[in-house]
Formats: C-alpha cells, structure tokens, sequence
C-alpha cells in the first residue's frame, strides 16, 4: 500500500513536470514567433517606405530633417510600448495583436532611414551579426542556472544612462559621445537579451498555456526582446556600419 501511494505520488509530479515544460516550450515559442514577426515586419515596411521616394518623403522634408509626420512615427514606438505595458490588464489579447503590429510597423517606418545612411552590405551584415549575438545570449540566459535578477539592475541603470546621454549628444552632436554610447549600448543590450529571456521564462512558468494571460505575456514578451534586438541592431550599426 505504501509502494503504491508512492508510485502513485511520483506519477503525479512527474506529469506535472511534463506538463509544465511543455506548457513553457509553448509559451517561449509564442515569444520568439511574435518577436520573429515583429522584426519581419519592420524590415518589409522600412525596405517600402526607404525605397519609395513619395513615401520617404512623408517622413523627411527634401532639406534634411524629419517633417511633423516623421516626428510623430518617430516618438509613436515609445507611445506604443508605454500603453501596452500600463494596459496590460485591461487589453484584451486581440487588442495586444493590434498594438504589437502597428508597433512593429510605424518602427519600420521610422527606421527607413536607414537605408539612406548606410549601405545596403552594411545593414545585412550587421543584421546577422546581431542575430547571431542575441541568439548566444539568449540561449545563455534560457540555459543558466545562475539568477540574473541583480546583474538586470545594473543593466537597467545602464539603459536608463544611455536614454539620458543620447537625449544630451541630441542637442550636442558630438560624435566623441555617440561613439561612447554606442559602445555603452552593445553591452548593455547584449546583457539584455540574457536577462530579458530568463524574466520571461520565469513568466512562463507560472502562466496557465492556452489562456488570454498567456497569450498578453507571450506578445509583451515578444516585445521586450524586439526591443533588445532592435537597439542592439542600431547601437552596432552605428559602430560598424560606415556610411553610404
């Protein structure tokens, strides 16, 4: 009787393991599949609008500079971000859907520049570059044992100086500073990707698979990481990129 209350209980959890690593494998798919489509999404768009002169002219006045439309796409990313964070609760999942995709497309637009500073070689370079980082980095943070929760404070003081710096070097211009910032930002991002997907497998773990929760989680997930990709994408294209 006793074997068999012990079997039984061992039974138990090891289904409940298994349920529970597959319900992860799910959710981290969903994450890395909204992420994926994200970034997809924003190279069609940046591609359309970098080489269609009437719509690149929608953005950037002839004279050099951004139009008011230009200013808007250009401010609207971190609108999106800062609406489907405080929101979270009360969005529904198809509405998360809507926002990550405007989101990832009016980034596409703003990021058309691009392709009018640096060359074409450069950008597709730095793309696999980048890619092949943060897959390392990711891997490394799904992987870890080691508890992140500390060294993404210090990450998170480093983002924040980097936000401050570059809204300063706006006005300066100094080249000296954006180098430093580009560097800066490398590690800081690179570092990112680690904690950033450690936080959301934590995420995962405790979200019920197949529910709207998990599904809000997966894309705000899906989010975080674009975000990662994307500016560490930039920080070393501005480091290595040369220009066109």
């Amino acid at each position: 009787m006793e074997i068999n209350t012990s079997d039984h209980s061992f039974s138990q959890v090891k289904i409940s393991t298994v349920e529970t690593a597959e319900g992860l494998r799910v959710f981290m798919s969903n994450v890395f599949s909204w992420m994926t489509a994200g970034l997809v999404l924003t190279g069609i768009v940046s591609y359309w609008f970098a080489s269609d002169a009437s719509l690149f002219s929608l953005l950037h006045s002839p004279e050099g500079g951004n139009t008011i439309l230009g200013w808007v796409v250009m401010l609207a990313p971190l609108g999106f971000v800062i609406a489907m964070g405080a929101a979270f609760q009360k969005l529904s999942y198809q509405m998360m859907m809507v926002l990550f995709i405007a989101f990832a497309v009016v980034m596409g637009m703003s990021m058309s520049y691009i392709f009018h500073i640096y060359t074409a070689g450069a950008i597709y370079k730095t793309f696999f570059v980048t890619a092949g980082t943060f897959g390392i980095m990711a891997f490394l943070g799904y992987t870890t044992k080691t508890d992140l929760t500390s060294f993404g404070k210090y990450l998170m003081m480093g983002l924040i100086g980097i936000i401050l710096a570059s809204v300063v070097n706006f006005f300066l211009g100094s080249s000296s500073l954006d180098y430093i910032i580009s560097i800066i930002g490398v590690l800081v991002f690179t570092g990112l990707t680690a904690y950033d997907v450690q936080r959301i497998k934590g995420i995962g773990s405790t979200v019920e698979n197949g529910t709207s929760l998990a599904g809000k989680a997966a894309i705000m997930g899906a989010l975080s990481l674009y975000l990662d990709f994307i500016n560490l994408f930039l920080m070393l294209l501005r480091l290595f990129g040369g220009r066109d």
